[in-house]
């Protein structure tokens, strides 16, 4: 059958109306037709084009009004570094900017200032760092025997830290230097000598497993693990559950550490957790405790 008798019921695309076309990609039904949708095409296209100048125009008036003023709000600093007002309170507030303040709702930056900070913090490339050769290590048996775990415990942890190990003639060695410092991270406070076995909680106070670990989680109880067993400070359980009452002053607010410290609330954080520091959450508030703080922060000194 020759092409030229080949019809296809189909809709035109600009009028709507039913014709027979030869091709399947015909999408008009007349030269009128598709006459008429090229123009409406092209004039869409301008009208685009010319929206998308007139938005690039507009974003950059903001720079426009900014560029012969000395002194900037916080928001004109912004838009001038091209990032958020927040972005901004954040630098002065690390010192990392100087900024001006009026009054309690006026407060300006020089834009000298702001060259100033941008000449003094040259961008710097990273230096990549020298691997260092694994050259100490311990075989399984000698991880078991210093730190009291079973085998599958060394796995699961050296699979989840990311421990290099390497397996020769039979036997799996860990690196000595990254299961010391596992390790040494999970060692119990020293000065913590009584402690619960789980089962000893459960008969004392009886509670069930999940109840135990919501309560060791939410009070930051100490704990300290061998193998397959688990033990929390006694002291600090009785405390949690309210029949000792602890010595004051015994905790830090945030905010008193914060300002006594002079920490940022993430650096607190990150110092409470890193060395396993006591904390107490009573109503909403968090309690970091005192003499554990101020010996890790505090002045040093010889006795």
């Amino acid at each position: 059958m020759a092409s030229s008798s080949i019809r296809i019921k189909k809709v035109c695309e600009w009028c709507g109306e039913v014709f027979y076309a030869q091709k399947t990609t015909t999408r008009y039904c007349s030269h009128r037709c598709n006459s008429k949708a090229y123009k409406e095409a092209s004039r869409n296209k301008r009208i685009q084009k010319t929206e998308t100048e007139t938005d690039s125009l507009i974003s950059q008036q903001p720079m426009q009004m900014i560029k012969d003023k000395e002194f900037l709000s916080f928001a004109e600093a912004g838009t001038l570094l091209g990032i958020s007002r927040q972005a901004v309170y954040k630098m002065v507030a690390a010192g990392h900017l100087k900024a001006s303040k009026i009054s309690s709702r006026l407060s300006f930056i020089k834009r000298s200032d702001i060259e100033s900070m941008l000449n003094n913090r040259p961008y710097e490339t990273r230096q990549t760092k020298t691997a260092v050769p694994i050259t100490e290590f311990y075989t399984t048996a000698e991880v078991k025997e210093k730190y009291n775990v079973v085998d599958s415990w060394i796995f699961v942890v050296a699979k989840k830290h990311n421990i290099p190990r390497i397996f020769n003639r039979g036997k799996t060695y860990w690196s000595k230097k990254h299961i010391d410092n596992y390790f040494s991270k999970k060692a119990a406070n020293p000065e913590i000598t009584e402690w619960y076995t789980v089962q000893e909680i459960q008969d004392k106070f009886d509670m069930t497993l999940a109840a135990i670990y919501t309560l060791a989680s939410k009070n930051a109880i100490p704990k300290k693990k061998e193998g397959i067993m688990v033990w929390y400070s006694k002291k600090h359980f009785d405390i949690a559950k309210g029949i000792v009452q602890p010595k004051e002053p015994q905790y830090y607010t945030v905010a008193e550490a914060m300002e006594k410290f002079n920490l940022t609330r993430d650096q607190l954080y990150h110092y409470a957790k890193y060395h396993n520091i006591s904390r107490a959450k009573v109503g909403k508030y968090v309690k970091i405790s005192r003499p554990e703080l101020d010996q890790l922060l505090g002045d040093p000194k010889i006795e």
